[in-house]
């Protein structure tokens, strides 16, 4: 009696054995790195890592090592500054082909990486950076949507000289008939040529007006393609940026979570997160006096009224030649003449050749660059919190065009330094489909980061030891063993969180120290089962084995039904109750395993089998 079979034992310490080796790479620490990736889809080379050492042995800085890992360069140094200098001088050698970001890359033995052995993931509060949630303007995503299919509308009805006026209002298009006759055929036109459209009310009052709007489907794709282009969108700036592993996932309908360790510059990254900024190209309307439209509030046929930043009016052509859609590459410089900021600008074929066209028939014209840029803040009116949409148009610069040019210009009148490479940065990374805004900001530092991990460990340490001198105190052998299966939790926590790349956060670690008072919890009812045997029944291997058998279900129920609210927290939580309910579902598994399974072989080990007068409990 209370003896496993071999195979049993065997299992079980090849699983504890599993477990110590891929907790292993916890305790190698972390380096200071530099990571250089690919901006865009080209794959990092054996030429790249050449050029990254030979650019560092250059400039005279020291490193570690330098190694080429699937789309990326890891080089590792043994000082901050060495790294700081590093991330100065790649980023100005390898120019914006690279992502040049500075990271902390686990000093894991190559023998313990083929093995696929991983170090934790840290979180942002254990590692410093910043966090924003994003909440993308869906009411804006539908009047765009209502833009686009008033406009298609319109011209399949014009060809055919359908309708007397049509209207565009804010949840529907209102489209007044020549003849009564043509409704028939307008109705056929909507249901088969836009299918998304649907009809509100087509036997209203007045015959010859017809309502429709945007059926619920399509509602819900535009809002759904919105978000999918933001996100793809905020990668892009955020690689810009330089970020090394950051996290931006979808929460809900409606928000973006964006996490960027190691960003310390928070209104940077406001900056171009929440910008959703464009470009428009048009000519200058030079034959109507823009001070003339100004006083009367009215703008010339075929013209709008536009300002400067600095207020002075002008009146530009409303055909506009290229947007910045059409921008496939932008880069900030110096004018050499001027000496002023400059953004350099490359155009697809298709804003190419209006360009071109433009600039042969309008040389000595000029042309002016209008910066737009939509926003959206939350103010609050007495108890009522409104949504207030802005959108500002200013035009940058008004410069005569002096030759024909098509793809390839540039842009002067810039004020700063920095606004030509933000506005580089958001035209290289293209557009936000729809204006976002920052609800919530969080900022860590690094400094704060450490602290976190240190006091973190030393409650996990505190709590540990505590709960062993309980144990050994309190029920002797019996308790060194139940300090041997937790000791072994531990370490099968922290195996499971690392073959998972789950990332550890500061609630995470909150959640392995509740793990330890419940994983003793569990022998607690086990040895205490045993004490009411002995009690009852002399046979001391009989008392060990009905102490085991029946405290299981006991054990079972209080485990499900703390891993059930674990799950529901998981579920419905964000991001710090998310990292709490991990470490604490992984550990309730584990606990079990090592409080019923591992402990059990144990003491099978020590008394199973054996003719004993007492047990040490």
């Amino acid at each position: 009696m209370n003896q496993y079979s071999t195979l049993k034992n065997t299992l079980i310490g090849f699983f504890l054995l599993l477990s110590a080796l891929y907790a292993l790479p916890n305790i190698f620490g972390a380096d200071l790195a530099v990571q250089v990736s690919s901006a865009g889809d080209k794959m990092i080379t054996e030429t790249d890592l050449n050029k990254v050492t030979s650019t560092l042995n250059a400039k005279g800085v020291n490193y570690k090592s330098a190694t080429l890992s699937g789309r990326r360069i890891l080089v590792r140094f043994k000082d901050n500054a060495s790294q700081l200098s590093a991330n100065d001088y790649l980023k100005t050698g390898l120019g914006r082909n690279f992502v040049v970001a500075l990271n902390l890359a686990p000093s894991v033995p190559s023998w313990l990486t083929g093995l696929g052995g991983k170090a934790m993931s840290l979180g942002l509060d254990l590692r410093g950076g910043v966090h924003f949630l994003l909440e993308v303007d869906m009411h804006s995503v539908l009047l765009m949507s209502m833009d686009k299919y008033y406009n298609e509308l319109r011209t399949l009805l014009r060809t055919e000289r359908l309708y007397k006026s049509i209207k565009k209002q804010d949840d529907y298009i209102a489209i007044r008939l020549k003849t009564l006759e043509s409704k028939p055929k307008v109705l056929k036109i909507i249901k088969s040529e836009l299918n998304d459209l649907v009809i509100l009310d087509s036997d209203n009052e007045e015959a010859l007006m017809v309502f429709v709007g945007i059926s619920d489907n399509a509602k819900k794709q535009a809002k759904s393609n919105a978000l999918k282009q933001n996100m793809t969108t905020l990668r892009n700036r955020v690689n810009e940026l330089g970020v090394a592993e950051p996290i931006i996932q979808q929460q809900g309908l409606e928000r973006i979570v964006v996490q960027l360790p190691g960003v310390q510059d928070t209104a940077r990254a406001k900056e171009i997160l929440g910008a959703v900024a464009t470009l428009e190209f048009r000519l200058v309307d030079e034959e109507n006096d823009p001070q003339i439209a100004v006083q009367s509030g009215r703008s010339p046929i075929g013209s709008k009224l536009y300002y400067f930043k600095d207020g002075r009016p002008l009146l530009l052509k409303s055909r506009v030649i290229a947007t910045g859609e059409n921008i496939t590459g932008a880069a900030s410089g110096i004018d050499q003449e001027s000496s002023t900021p400059q953004v350099n600008i490359t155009l697809d074929n298709a804003g190419g050749r209006a360009m071109l066209d433009t600039t042969k028939k309008y040389v000595n014209h000029r042309m002016a660059v209008v910066f737009i840029e939509n926003k959206v803040e939350t103010i609050r009116k007495g108890e009522k919190i409104v949504k207030k949409r802005t959108t500002t148009k200013d035009i940058i610069n008004a410069a005569t065009i002096q030759g024909t040019f098509s793809s390839r210009f540039q842009i002067t009148g810039i004020d700063s330094a920095r606004e030509a490479r933000n506005l580089a940065l958001l035209l290289r990374a293209g557009s936000l489909s729809a204006p976002i805004e920052i609800v919530e900001e969080r900022t860590i530092g690094p400094s704060l980061g450490a602290d976190n991990i240190a006091k973190g460990v030393l409650s996990v340490i505190v709590g540990f030891v505590l709960v062993l001198l309980f144990m050994a105190f309190r029920y002797r052998v019996f308790g060194m063993v139940a300090n041997v299966a937790l000791t072994l939790n531990l370490v099968m926590i922290v195996a499971v969180l690392s073959l998972l790349q789950a990332t550890l956060t500061l609630p995470g670690i909150a959640g392995i120290v509740l793990t330890v008072g419940m994983a003793v919890d569990a022998n607690v009812l086990i040895f205490e089962r045993i004490k009411e045997e002995l009690g009852v029944d002399s046979n001391i291997q009989k008392a060990i084995s009905s102490g085991y058998d029946k405290a299981v279900l006991t054990i079972a129920d209080a485990n499900i039904t703390t891993l059930i609210a674990a799950l529901v927290l998981f579920s419905f939580g964000t991001g710090p109750i998310k990292g709490f309910a991990i470490t604490l579902s992984i550990g309730i598994i584990t606990s079990m395993f090592t409080a019923i399974i591992v402990s059990r072989a144990i003491i099978n080990k020590i008394y199973g089998g054996k003719k004993i007068q007492g047990l040490s409990i």
